[in-house]
């Protein structure tokens, strides 16, 4: 089977985060699967990221793709879809009209305006693709998508890749108790909690450090917020690393944090159990389906430092707890390897 892929999110970890790597592995498991997938990827930049989407999406209804399914990421497709000739998928990897609302100012107005392109993508596609059961009820209330049309085809994870990257990742001392985050630094992932969850954790575990990895509209901020508390090296802000990189960050840690409140996936919860860490996170959004309170992570309520700190206390001062639930995580991770992911696409899209 031919696919082909619309997305205008740039095609590196870096610049398009998770939904490239969701994007990425998806084509990687269709394509071991023995079908032809063909990416057509954004090819210019003006600096004006709305602009490009727009200007993309006009490319692509200009000089449309030929295969037997098009797949459409978010708002990608919406211009082609008026005059498609081939079956046609809108995948949501996040639902900007649920994310819009953690924003500010010109900001919130343009994710406003490519929310109305995102709705015609799912009002003219055959089929609507997301996430998770989150993803599908936020897409069913604000975008009217009929529950016919919708299917939950989870995120997926290539173990294989992760694990090659983790057994040759260096080990460092293990001097001093690890907490590690990775997010696109966006309000909606409310890192600023982890920074206030620090304060009050340096005062019960002497010597834990914070590790964050990734870069983003909120980095300024958070960098004045570490220092405006003092906090020096006990938060380590480290920006965009490589994947080798991020493979040694992931498996010195002792723990993984992500405090977000708007996830539509979280990829990065797949990778943290694939490395062998317990997690914690809130119980927000479409976390819980991804974090087994409890079996894989703690989960504590949203926007709330002392309960993350105490829960990450909790995991740092209890190691047989830790390694109970990163023993479950790596069990759990296998569901979303890409290979199985992909036949789960496979079966919707052809059902």
């Amino acid at each position: 089977m031919r696919f082909a892929f619309l997305t205008s999110t740039p095609l590196s970890a870096t610049e398009g985060s998770g939904t490239f790597v969701g994007i990425d592995t998806l084509a990687a498991g269709l394509r071991a699967a023995g079908h032809e997938v063909r990416i057509r990827p954004l090819t210019f930049r003006t600096g004006f990221h709305t602009l490009d989407r727009c200007l993309y999406n006009v490319g692509a209804a200009l000089s449309p793709p030929s295969a037997d399914i098009v797949v459409g990421f978010d708002l990608d497709g919406f211009l082609w879809a008026r005059r498609r000739k081939a079956r046609f998928v809108a995948s949501l990897k996040g639902i900007i009209a649920d994310e819009l609302q953690h924003e500010r100012g010109v900001v919130r107005g343009l994710l406003s305006l490519q929310a109305r392109w995102e709705r015609l993508n799912t009002e003219r596609a055959d089929l609507v693709a997301v996430t998770s059961e989150y993803c599908a009820g936020v897409a069913h209330a604000r975008y009217g998508v009929p529950r016919r049309k919708l299917v939950v085809v989870p995120e997926a994870i290539d173990l294989d890749h992760w694990r090659r990257r983790f057994a040759a990742a260096p080990r460092r001392p293990a001097d001093r108790p690890v907490v590690l985050s990775v997010a696109r630094m966006y309000p909606r992932k409310r890192l600023g909690d982890l920074l206030h969850a620090a304060d009050r954790l340096r005062r019960r575990i002497p010597g834990v450090q914070v590790r964050i990895i990734g870069d983003g509209p909120e980095y300024a901020r958070l960098r004045g917020l570490r220092d405006a508390r003092g906090l020096g090296d006990v938060v380590v802000l480290r920006g965009e690393v490589s994947q080798s990189e991020l493979a040694a960050e992931y498996i010195n840690a002792d723990c993984f944090c992500l405090p977000s409140i708007q996830e539509g996936f979280g990829i990065v919860f797949l990778e943290a159990m694939a490395a062998g860490l317990a997690i914690v996170a809130c119980r927000a959004a479409a976390v819980p389906e991804v974090v087994a309170d409890r079996e894989t992570g703690l989960l504590v309520p949203p926007q709330n430092p002392e309960e993350l700190a105490i829960a990450l206390e909790t995991l740092l001062l209890s190691p047989g707890l830790r390694k109970d639930l990163a023993v479950r995580g790596q069990a759990r991770v296998s569901e979303y390897a890409h290979d199985r992911v992909a036949e789960r696409f496979l079966r919707a899209v052809n059902g």
